[in-house]
């Protein structure tokens, strides 16, 4: 049988889901856990299959496409700050 450790987050977050009454025990509560984790980590491995070759090879064909990569991270350091924010 598997063991594993949680910390206090988790434990709470299970004993949230058990009171919801929607899982009957904590081991369902994990299974459905790892259920999205690999729903995510397959659809995340087809976009790496599908998606990533098509946009290389376009930006390949047309280098004019790409975006700077000082203008991607500004992007990606303005997304990260809008999120924090949010969290707050």
């Amino acid at each position: 049988m598997t063991s594993i450790a949680l910390n206090e987050h988790y434990e709470r977050f299970i004993k949230k889901q058990l009171d919801s009454g929607r899982y009957n025990n904590a081991s369902e509560v994990v299974r459905a856990g790892l259920r999205m984790l690999e729903d995510f980590e397959d659809a995340r491995e087809k976009w790496l299959r599908d998606e990533i070759p098509g946009r290389f090879a376009e930006l390949q064909s047309d280098p004019a496409k790409a975006v700077p990569l000082d203008t991607a991270f500004a992007r990606l350091e303005a997304r990260h700050k809008a999120r924090t924010a949010q969290d707050k």
